[in-house]
């Protein structure tokens, strides 16, 4: 229905359409919240019967966050005709993401390093 009033708008007011189209993205979102937290707590139950260290659980919840962050604010901008803008969007994004990971591939090459067995 969105994408139908946005091409509606569109013809006659080019700005408002784009207005109306993050206003949607950021709706939609929010009608998401629940189910997010809902995801959360579940992966947060599951970490925890598992006897998993929640360093690495709210990292990797961190840079999947980046990874819809990023994704989201690159598609705004590609909706904005920055296409150029956009690529540097996900590219900061994937940048993070890395930034992020460090410590985790820290500790899994120690981890690594630590089975080999030494001579």
């Amino acid at each position: 229905m969105a994408t139908f009033l946005a091409i509606i708008i569109k013809e006659q007011k080019p700005n408002y359409a784009f207005l109306f189209v993050v206003f949607v993205g950021c709706v939609i979102f929010l009608f998401l919240i629940e189910q997010i937290y809902y995801i959360l707590s579940m992966l947060e139950k599951i970490a925890v019967n598992a006897n998993i260290n929640m360093m690495y659980l709210e990292t990797i919840l961190k840079i999947i966050g980046i990874a819809y962050i990023a994704e989201f604010a690159s598609q705004i901008t590609k909706d904005a005709g920055q296409g150029a803008l956009a690529s540097k969007v996900e590219l900061a994004g994937k940048i993070l993401i890395l930034a992020m990971a460090v410590p985790i591939l820290t500790v899994l090459i120690e981890t690594i390093i630590a089975m080999i067995p030494t001579n």
